[in-house]
């Protein structure tokens, strides 16, 4: 899995009730990166991107956006070792 990049985001501003994770999951779908996003108590998200690194780069730039209704304040990156995740899922 040396080919495999992992990056651990959290995403702030105006990101849930406004299809954020929704959109993410189809996005990370439609590039091949495996993962997960959930909402977090203190009003941000969270999420796994797994994959390729020009696709999970490709997802760390759609975080800045998000969904058409979001308004994204700040967007923190850690990479991390690849943990080999399977599929993209929202998590509650």
């Amino acid at each position: 899995m040396t080919d495999r990049t992992r990056a651990h985001v959290f995403v702030s501003g105006t990101v849930q009730g406004v299809y954020y994770r929704a959109t993410t999951r189809d996005t990370a779908r439609e590039h091949g990166v495996d993962g997960w996003v959930k909402n977090l108590d203190d009003g941000r998200v969270e999420a796994v991107f797994e994959g390729p690194e020009d696709a999970v780069e490709s997802m760390i730039e759609f975080c800045h956006d998000g969904s058409p209704a979001a308004e994204v304040d700040d967007v923190t990156v850690e990479y991390e070792e690849p943990q080999g995740e399977d599929g993209f899922e929202i998590r509650y």
